[in-house]
């Protein structure tokens, strides 16, 4: 027992000199190499750079356009370029995707971006805004390029703003304003053919209002639609036969058949009055809003919810600030149409 005592002290001993030489070890090896400095430099670094620009917060926005076509991409222009400027050139990363006019595109988008845990998504056209509705209730969404949220979103007690994750903003005309602009153009108008998508509830509503506004001034008027792009050519020559003048709303199917439209309207002598300025490549006059300003009142909205804690619900529909009268010259001319004063040019790229 004794030896074993001593044995157990030796032992200690040794263990205790062996640890004191490890600390020290360690301890001048840090010195000597400035690992520890070094370590401590690191920590400063990191630091400042959460304190300094490079380290503010960089905010993930999903941008889900549903086609391409001149107006959209106005409209998601101009938000990119407010929330850039807003926020900083390093502070906002846009995942922007084109659904290329499918819903379920829209969807799979809009479904991506809050499986990536988006900072916000904006839906740019109706489309988008309902599926973007359909993928989260707590992500931020704003739309654009909408004619009607109460129609869009179906919500029947309307009080100019949701009451949910959804704001944004409209595109829509003052439809009076537009049926006011068809009587200056063709004061001895008879009969206007509405035509218009029939999967677009946006462009239902505004037919609807288009309607009421040629009732009121006992102006006779036909209806038409197209269930999709396949059908425009057969619905545009049957309503030139039948009407003097034809009226085609914001609507993006028919949008993105401008020159389908035109090679029919401008052979049959019928003029077309467009809801905005790019369907107004085949018309002869249109009540023009600027998409690119819209954009950038979305953009406007999406820093007041991601910086200033604005609650999106809360939030009222925002519309375009001024509305402009245009006639495309060329085909004025070809119809030999003469516009009022207080037309502008419309200009084409």
């Amino acid at each position: 027992m004794k030896l074993s005592k001593k044995i157990i002290s030796v032992l200690t001993a040794v263990a205790m000199m062996t640890t004191l030489s490890a600390c020290g070890s360690s301890s001048g090896s840090g010195t000597s190499n400035g690992t520890t400095g070094n370590n401590s430099g690191s920590s400063q670094n990191q630091s400042s750079s959460v304190s300094s620009g490079g380290g503010d917060k960089v905010y993930h926005i999903g941008i889900c356009q549903l086609r391409e076509h001149e107006a959209l991409d106005a409209a998601t222009k101009g938000f990119q370029d407010a929330l850039t400027e807003k926020l900083g050139e390093g502070n906002v990363k846009f995942d922007l995707q084109n659904a290329q006019g499918e819903a379920t595109n829209c969807s799979t988008i809009c479904n991506g971006f809050v499986t990536n845990n988006v900072d916000l998504i904006m839906a740019n056209a109706t489309g988008a805004l309902q599926a973007a509705v359909t993928a989260t209730n707590s992500i931020p969404v704003l739309g654009t390029s909408i004619t009607d949220y109460a129609t869009a979103l179906n919500l029947s007690d309307w009080q100019g703003h949701t009451g949910t994750n959804v704001s944004g903003t409209s595109d829509l005309a003052p439809i009076d304003q537009q049926e006011d602009l068809i009587l200056e153009v063709m004061p001895d108008v008879k009969t206007v053919g509405i035509a218009y998508c029939s999967s677009e509830p946006n462009s239902s509503y505004q037919a609807g209002l288009m309607k009421e506004a040629l009732d009121a001034d006992n102006i006779a008027y036909k209806e038409y639609t197209a269930a999709d792009s396949n059908e425009i050519q057969s619905v545009i020559t049957t309503a030139c036969d039948e009407c003097d003048a034809l009226y085609i709303p914001t609507d993006n199917t028919f949008a993105s058949s401008v020159e389908t439209i035109k090679n029919v309207v401008v052979p049959a002598g019928i003029p077309l009055f467009a809801g905005e300025a790019g369907l107004c490549a085949a018309g002869v006059a249109t009540l023009s809003i600027s998409y690119y300003d819209i954009g950038k009142l979305t953009g406007e909205m999406a820093y007041d919810i991601l910086v200033n804690g604005k609650d999106a619900g809360t939030m009222d529909i925002q519309t375009a600030p001024n509305v402009t009268k245009l006639y495309n010259k060329e085909i004025c001319e070809t119809l030999n149409i003469t516009v009022p004063d207080g037309y502008e040019e419309l200009t084409t790229e």
